[in-house]
């Protein structure tokens, strides 16, 4: 998957730059996993969108400031995301980490082959079903199009005449 690269303007503040931005990185995010999952990607190859998630996942948290609650809300169904495609990277993994030893056992490749084609069904529905709902896409631009600009604290300063 191809990263969208945020384009950031010295003169602007950082919370016009997520505005400009952040939605653009969101927007090629849905079409480059609408794409990916398009060509029906094997468990493996969905590390990738792991990856992909993570990145974006944590470009957000760097801009908590600059948005109220609402982005945690976002931050969160990435992680469901993340979760969901760690437990098909956990199967993948351990069938490659145990590959000689599963020579042997069958089973145990089937298993572990099995579970990690469950895992990727999961998220496909997930992401599906509820992360990529009707509406969701929306959901996510519109918010992350109008952030706030964080307030600094006001309050009076404490005098040693009050302690």
């Amino acid at each position: 998957m191809a990263n969208r690269r945020v384009k950031w303007d010295e003169a602007a503040t950082p919370a016009e730059n997520a505005g400009r931005e952040l939605p653009l990185l969101v927007s090629a995010y849905f079409s480059e996993v609408r794409a990916f999952l398009a060509d029906d990607p094997t468990p493996p190859q969905l590390h990738e969108l792991r990856l992909a998630s993570k990145r974006l996942r944590y470009t957000l948290e760097l801009f908590r400031p600059c948005y109220p609650a609402g982005l945690q809300d976002r931050i969160h169904a990435l992680k469901k995301l993340q979760d969901w495609l760690g437990d098909v990277n956990d199967a993948v993994a351990s069938a490659r980490l145990l590959g000689p030893a599963l020579n042997t056992r069958p089973k145990l490749c089937k298993f572990l082959e099995d579970r990690a084609a469950r895992h990727a069904a999961g998220f496909v529905r997930h992401w599906n079903e509820i992360f990529d709902a009707p509406g969701r896409e929306v959901w996510w631009m519109d918010f992350l199009a109008k952030p706030v600009t964080p307030t600094k604290n006001i309050s009076k300063p404490i005098h040693s005449k009050h302690l």
